[in-house]
């Protein structure tokens, strides 16, 4: 392992500071619902290699939102598993590699939307991506 350190210095001093940032993700309910007020339309359950963070219920405009950190060797991955009415998409909520530099971009922060046609992704909150369709 030591020759890892003395071999690839660059590789560790660019990743150093990522691995302290605590990123922020954020998973809204933006479905429509034609069901009473007070009854959840979305179910959720999100997770890590080590982390199960449970199934949500979500009401329509409910945020849910976790923290992660990448870890050194930047393979931290957390998953989501949407339903609504029938429609069923599993979607990766924070890969490091992928989401390291684009969530920095507002607050640390990854946004995601899940809509009538899909999961969609924001890396500022004002524009939107449809990355996982129904």
């Amino acid at each position: 392992m030591l020759a890892f350190f003395v071999m690839c210095p660059l590789a560790i001093a660019v990743s150093e500071d990522l691995l302290f940032i605590n990123y922020h993700i954020h998973v809204t309910n933006d479905l429509p619902s034609d069901l009473p007020p007070g009854v959840p339309s979305l179910h959720l359950h999100c997770k890590s290699k080590d982390e199960d963070l449970g199934e949500k219920v979500m009401f329509e405009h409910e945020d849910y939102t976790w923290d992660a950190k990448i870890n050194l060797f930047r393979t931290t991955l957390f998953f989501c598993y949407a339903s609504w009415e029938g429609k069923q998409q599993y979607f990766e909520a924070f890969k490091a590699t992928r989401d390291e530099h684009r969530c920095r971009i507002y607050h640390n922060s990854c946004l995601w939307s899940v809509r009538e046609d899909g999961i969609y992704f924001s890396k500022d909150s004002l524009t939107w991506y449809n990355e996982y369709p129904w």
